[in-house]
């Protein structure tokens, strides 16, 4: 099996950045969402996206942000791909790509096989899809709640586009992850922190010792 790309998301320091980046992390995800403790400000987060050109993919992520918002961080921060981890439809998608030209990827909450009946209206539009864990009833966050969904729920899903498989994803269940269904990409947050917003080394060497296998 190909070795999956690996994004570590919710980064807001600099050593946390050269750390992931060292140990083979090929996306690095930045959230602008004032809720989130992993926010990061437009200013820190264009150093940090700056800092890191080159070396990996670097990607804004966003919940149901308007035009006003998306103008201050791509012009701001200069990131390399856009997350849309709201409700935005597909012309939504459509019309982001053609305002700012960069790739998107478009975040999906999963819960039942239901969630997963509108993915294919996107797989046309965007660049990558993002499968979350569908958050609690009244969650202030829509991603990074460290819950995950039944991944069997993928186990049928004939992908068009790459993927990446978010939701509660940590040292103990990432070999799972890769096993049962094979995810082309991972994305992780809350399972390499030591506190909410606060990633810790060595749980992100623990995340990737499987990965070293492939």
């Amino acid at each position: 099996m190909k070795r999956p790309d690996i994004k570590i998301c919710g980064i807001r320091a600099r050593e946390t950045l050269d750390h992931v980046i060292a140990r083979g992390a090929s996306h690095v995800g930045f959230i602008f969402f004032e809720k989130s403790p992993r926010h990061v400000d437009i200013d820190v987060a264009a150093s940090l996206i700056e800092h890191v050109r080159g070396r990996a993919k670097t990607v804004a992520v966003t919940v149901n942000a308007d035009n006003e918002a998306l103008e201050e961080i791509v012009y701001g921060a200069r990131p390399d791909m856009l997350q849309l981890h709201g409700k935005e439809s597909p012309d939504r998608v459509v019309t982001v790509k053609a305002l700012y030209a960069l790739p998107v990827i478009k975040a999906f909450s999963v819960r039942n096989p239901q969630d997963l009946g509108f993915v294919g209206d996107y797989e046309d539009v965007a660049d990558r899809i993002l499968f979350d864990a569908k958050p609690p009833e009244n969650a202030a966050l829509p991603g990074g709640n460290g819950i995950a969904f039944d991944w069997r729920l993928l186990a049928g899903y004939q992908a068009t586009i790459p993927w990446f498989l978010s939701g509660g994803l940590n040292a103990d269940n990432v070999g799972a992850a890769l096993n049962e269904i094979q995810a082309p990409g991972l994305d992780v947050s809350s399972g390499v922190e030591s506190a909410p917003g606060i990633k810790d080394p060595a749980r992100i060497d623990a995340f990737l010792m499987p990965l070293k296998k492939r």
